[in-house]
């Protein structure tokens, strides 16, 4: 599978619902414009946890087996023999998107939103875009991104997911001096309250339906937090903006009727595909904007400058940490919204299971 994954052993990879699997994968030989890399961390992303519970991630079905992982971070061990992308022994993130494809109009200055994009450990396209959950992966060299001198890679691993956030409350225009309501307060729910702290929001109240999440969220900057049951204290915020995380409709409910009149709504939580039961008539009688938010574009740059600066705090969203080998152990935490926030999966041999 060139220009996917190489690995030296095994790399992660999903067959079927409840089928994860540590499969020893052929190695790839690079193309010229393609660098290998020495993956140290890899986040589970919700989508990761989707396609082992359910076979599939949205309209993503799994068709054919699949290498997980697009929430990387490594060393570069063989440089790109073109000359492009960063050299060997570099630090890197991973933008796991290929933008591309025709037939559908988009803006252009908006790659993520092409019809062709494709992203590492994604069943979007037949065949399926290889993940990069092994010990090396063969990249293209445009996908990486050098780490800001200081920046320690088991941070830059939030790098990905936080630059979702980062997109996401971009898509809400200038949140200065305003108040925020942020639904799901799962990783990419507690990336977005820590985003909104650096973009100067004023009040940031979380909601979720478990304490240990809202306690995380509080670390990160949340003002305050509620309880996904208390209907009416949520109703009560009148948010100028929402950002909706959880990827349940009752959340984008709780959104709507949580933001004031004239708000915005983010939708940033990938809901199921298929019709959903929400108050859509108080977005018109209140002219709320409702927004998509889908990936993101060059916003990794962004974050990775506001982690090595520490102006964007994330280090307490990753609350579980495993090695390679204990993969699935670590899936099985991921699933737990209740006890666990991110979590990573290290690919260096003395890594020591458990929580933060």
């Amino acid at each position: 599978m060139p220009g996917n994954v190489n690995t030296n052993g095994s790399a992660l990879v999903i067959h079927g619902v409840g089928d994860l699997r540590l499969d020893a994968v052929l190695p790839a030989a690079p193309r010229s414009d393609e660098a290998v890399v020495e993956i140290a961390y890899g986040g589970i992303c919700g989508s990761d946890l989707h396609y082992w519970l359910h076979g599939a991630a949205g309209e993503s079905i799994l068709r054919e087996p699949l290498v997980l992982g697009h929430e990387v971070v490594g060393t570069v061990s063989r440089a790109a023999e073109d000359g492009s992308g960063p050299g060997a022994g570099t630090a890197v993130a991973v933008h796991p998107a290929t933008p591309g494809g025709a037939g559908a109009r988009y803006p252009a200055e908006s790659p993520n939103l092409s019809p062709g994009c494709t992203y590492l450990g994604s069943a979007a396209r037949f065949p399926h875009t290889q993940g990069a959950f092994s010990q090396f992966a063969v990249l293209p060299a445009r996908m990486l991104r050098p780490l800001p001198e200081g920046l320690p890679l088991r941070t830059a691993a939030l790098a990905e997911p936080a630059s979702v956030a980062w997109h996401a409350v971009a898509r809400a225009g200038d949140v200065r001096g305003k108040r925020v309501l942020v639904i799901g307060s799962g990783p990419i729910g507690c990336l977005a309250v820590a985003v909104l702290k650096c973009a100067g929001a004023a009040e940031i109240i979380a909601v979720d339906v478990h304490e240990e999440p809202l306690k995380t969220a509080r670390l990160v900057g949340a003002t305050e937090t509620i309880l996904a049951a208390d209907a009416d204290a949520i109703a009560a915020v009148e948010a100028d903006v929402s950002v909706e995380s959880s990827g349940n409709y009752r959340g984008l409910d709780s959104a709507i009727r949580g933001t004031m009149r004239g708000g915005t709504v983010v939708m940033v939580g990938l809901l199921p595909s298929g019709e959903q039961p929400v108050a859509i008539s108080l977005a018109i009688t209140r002219e709320l904007d409702l927004r998509g938010s889908f990936r993101f574009n060059d916003e990794m740059d962004d974050v990775l400058s506001a982690l090595a600066d520490g102006s964007l705090h994330v280090d307490p969203v990753v609350t579980h940490e495993y090695p390679f080998s204990d993969a699935i152990e670590a899936f099985n935490t991921a699933k737990d919204s209740r006890r666990s926030g991110k979590v990573l999966l290290s690919f260096t041999p003395d890594t020591t299971p458990g929580a933060r």
